[in-house]
């Protein structure tokens, strides 16, 4: 294959050839399938009650060469990625034992749930909600909604006792007509609404997992999966 032609961005014949290969698919399968498993752990193991999964999953043709904007864009022929949210409802009276519950579900080793007793900032969340410390990001910040572990997963709720505006979980965004395999969105069930989880549960979590870079092929020839 000459230069120039390695340098150029990815066509999108090529994009398609690439997203349909067999690792491609290999690779997207497993990688929704271990999210999925993750998200049905939730639902067994936690407080929270599922209500609804979102999928996006998008493979992208690389840049041409670039040599002043260097992003990496122009490294990889293809590059696959797919996020995943999960909501569910709650019961907005319990909300201290509902993060409880998560953190309890998340204390043995090899839980797919990354927040444990051993996370000093969620037992002060828990402690909140209880009504025994302040706000745990310190005095005025307001009432949590939100658990971080980088790399891995972030867990929001609806504002319960914020006085004034309160954050609520969003409506996901619409799904636009697929492509398949280079493009797909799925929203399940596609009739129910974050709204709708809000109205029989009284409140919404969501569980973002984050975004995975599934499948890579390289302009050099390697694949990462």
């Amino acid at each position: 294959m000459s230069a120039c032609a390695q340098d150029g961005a990815t066509s999108p014949e090529t994009v398609r050839k690439l997203a349909g290969s067999a690792e491609a698919v290999r690779a997207r399968k497993q990688t929704e399938q271990r999210m999925r498993e993750a998200i049905a752990h939730w639902d067994a193991h936690t407080p929270l009650t599922l209500g609804r999964i979102g999928v996006d999953d998008r493979c992208v043709g690389g840049q041409a060469e670039d040599l002043f904007f260097q992003d990496g864009g122009d490294q990889y022929k293809i590059r696959c990625t797919m996020s995943v949210d999960a909501y569910f409802g709650a019961d907005p009276r319990r909300v201290s034992d509902t993060i409880d519950g998560v953190l309890t579900a998340g204390d043995p080793d090899g839980s797919p749930i990354p927040f444990g007793h051993d996370f000093f900032y969620a037992t002060k969340v828990v402690d909140y909600y209880r009504g025994r410390t302040g706000d745990p990001q310190g005095p005025g910040t307001g009432e949590p909604h939100d658990l971080f572990s980088a790399g891995e997963l972030t867990l929001e709720w609806d504002q319960v006792r914020q006085k004034g505006k309160r954050e609520l979980i969003e409506e996901q965004a619409v799904c636009t007509p697929g492509d398949p395999p280079v493009e797909r969105c799925l929203r399940e069930p596609s009739s129910a609404s974050v709204a709708d989880l809000r109205r029989k549960y009284g409140m919404v979590f969501r569980v973002s997992f984050s975004s995975s870079n599934y499948f890579t092929v390289y302009k050099d020839g390697r694949t990462a999966t």
